[in-house]
């Protein structure tokens, strides 16, 4: 659910229900010389207590951080890099 709007400055989508415990994400844009440069704040965390850490430190964290090299790298194609 996006919570926040300030335009062309930033938004934040939060998870109301859905398979992690919290998480919320912040998408800051900023106009520079050369292009928008977008910046990415993301706090999460999985359900199960101590087990839930174990499993997002060996395949959690590195699944969400593909996602986002995955969208910089499309975003990049689409648009240039900065």
């Amino acid at each position: 659910e996006i919570t926040h709007v300030k335009p062309y400055k930033y938004f934040v989508d939060e998870q109301r229900f859905g398979p992690y415990a919290f998480w919320h994400h912040q998408h800051h844009f900023k106009e520079t010389e050369s292009g928008v440069v977008m910046e990415d704040i993301l706090n999460y965390k999985v359900p199960f207590g101590i087990l839930g850490d174990a499993v997002d430190a060996l395949f959690i964290h590195r699944e969400v951080e593909s996602i986002f090299a995955y969208r910089k790298e499309t975003l990049a194609r689409k648009f240039g890099q900065i």
